[in-house]
Parts: C-alpha cells; sequence; structure tokens
C-alpha cells in the first residue's frame, strides 16, 4: 500500500481499529498539521465507510464530533482522513489505574450525553455506545468526542417518522454495554444509547459489569448469558453503592418507549447533581 494519499497526506503509523476499518496518524503534507486517517478495504462484505463519512458530513460544525477533511477511495481501499483527537476514554481509563471520581465520571457523562443528544438530534442512532467510542479532544482533555458511525442508523425515516418497532433482529453493537432490549433482539431507538451509556457510566465508577468475565464456549452462549444475567440484576443491585442519580437515570432509560423521546434534560440534572456533591 501506497504509504500517501494523493499528494496529500502521508500515513505513519496503526493507533488503532474501528467497527470495519484501521485507524492510523497521519500527517497533512501541505499543513504539516497532524491527521486520524481510517482506511476500509474495498473488498469488505459490509463496507461501511462511505455511509460513516455521509454521517459525519450531517454532523459537520457541531460540537463533540471530529471534522471531516477528505474521502476518497482508490483501488483497494475507501479512506477518511479526519481531526486527530486524543485517546479513547477506555484508554484515559486505564491511565488512571481504573479509578475515576464520581465527578470525573459525572462530567465525562455530560460530555457524552451531548454528543449522543446532538446525534438523536440529526434523526441517528449511535447503537455502538462503549468507552473505545468516545475520545477526549487533543489539546483540551477535558472535551469529548463522539468517533465510529460504522453500525449507526437513522431511527427516522425521510418523512420524519420514526422507524416502526420490530423484534427478532440479532445483537448490533458491544454486548458489554448493549441495552437488555438489543439483548431480547428488540429494534434500537434512541432509549438504547442512553441505556448503554448507564452502563459505561457503572464501568467507570465500579471497574467492571457483573457480567464480564462469564465463561462460556461459545460467543453465542457468552452473549446468552450475558442476556440472562442484565435481564434478571436489578438497578438497585446494580447501582448498590453509587450516588442515587445513576439508579434514576438508568430507571428512567430502561422504561422509555421505543419511540419516546428521552429526557436529556433530566439526565443532565442528575448528572450534574454529582457534579455539586
Amino acid at each position: 500500500m501506497d504509504l500517501t494519499i494523493e499528494g496529500k497526506y502521508r500515513l505513519k503509523k496503526k493507533i488503532g481499529f474501528g467497527t470495519f476499518g484501521e485507524i492510523f496518524h497521519g500527517v497533512d503534507l501541505q499543513t504539516r498539521e497532524n491527521v486520524a486517517i481510517k482506511l476500509e478495504k474495498r473488498d469488505s462484505r459490509t463496507p461501511q465507510l462511505r455511509n460513516e463519512h455521509r454521517i459525519y458530513k450531517h454532523l459537520s460544525g457541531l460540537d463533540g464530533f471530529p471534522r471531516v477533511r477528505y474521502f476518497t477511495t482508490d483501488d483497494y481501499y475507501s479512506i477518511l482522513v479526519m481531526d486527530l483527537l486524543g485517546p479513547s476514554l477506555e484508554k484515559v481509563f486505564e491511565c488512571r489505574n481504573r479509578q475515576l471520581s464520581i465527578k470525573t465520571i459525572s462530567s465525562l457523562g455530560c460530555e457524552m450525553l451531548h454528543c449522543i443528544q446532538e446525534l438523536h438530534k440529526k434523526n441517528y442512532i449511535h447503537r455502538d455506545i462503549k468507552p473505545d467510542n468516545f475520545l477526549v479532544g487533543k489539546d483540551d482533555p477535558k472535551r469529548v468526542y463522539m468517533i465510529d458511525f460504522g453500525l449507526s442508523k437513522k431511527y427516522k425515516t425521510s418523512k420524519n417518522q420514526h422507524i416502526p418497532f420490530a423484534n427478532g433482529k440479532s445483537l448490533t453493537g458491544t454486548a458489554r454495554y448493549a441495552s437488555c432490549n438489543v439483548h431480547n433482539g428488540i429494534e434500537q431507538s434512541r432509549r438504547d444509547d442512553l441505556e448503554s451509556l448507564c452502563y459505561v457510566l457503572i464501568y467507570f465508577a465500579k471497574g467492571q459489569l457483573p457480567w464480564q468475565g462469564l465463561k462460556s464456549e461459545s460467543r453465542v452462549q457468552k452473549y446468552e448469558k450475558i442476556k440472562e444475567l442484565k435481564n434478571r440484576i436489578s438497578i438497585d443491585e446494580l447501582c448498590e453503592n453509587l450516588p442515587a442519580t445513576f439508579n434514576v437515570i438508568l430507571s428512567h432509560c430502561r422504561n422509555l418507549k421505543f419511540d419516546e423521546t428521552p429526557n436529556y434534560k433530566f439526565i443532565h440534572q442528575n448528572l450534574k447533581i454529582n457534579l455539586a456533591g
């Protein structure tokens, strides 16, 4: 593979993986600015990068999303060039010895909630909310950005109608943070992004979730065990020894109807209670 892209950008080193591609640290050959470059093989069975580029364009100019600089294809790859950001929240968590204060978690929660709400305003759901898909700013680590829209889809049609309820769906996203409804085969909507956010915050607060590390002989069996435990465990048990606001937020998200608009302000206000404590 040529290390330069149409004489405009040069690949330097691999820095990660997206849902359907590889991420490289690169440089803009004209401005000398550092950039992130995502590559997806053209012969991928489920190509997603062109659609992801389309979503980034819809999010252009909004706070909480990296700026797209360039998109192209060659004989082998689809290529998306974006602003280079800082580490993921998963890496930040690891660097902090997997210990974050409730204030820090709640502050991150407010930032992630903002990104999710902005995405929902554009009629998209993410469908893979997890710490790896949120990055901190390169120069401002208090800013959080949402990335990786390879699994995202519209929850409203071109006529501004909510997609219909459906079941019998296979799990899309990351099992650890997937909502109960996703495990139960129900079509995803806004409520599922927010329930996943709750699991991310609980993960940060406790260091792990109860369904991590379950032993199984196959991925199917593992997903089934996670589903059973996630459906069985009570919100009180899951949020034990955490501020009451965690219970309140998760209860709100789990009680949302399929096509109901979440009360983002209510969730934000409860997160802010922890910031004031």
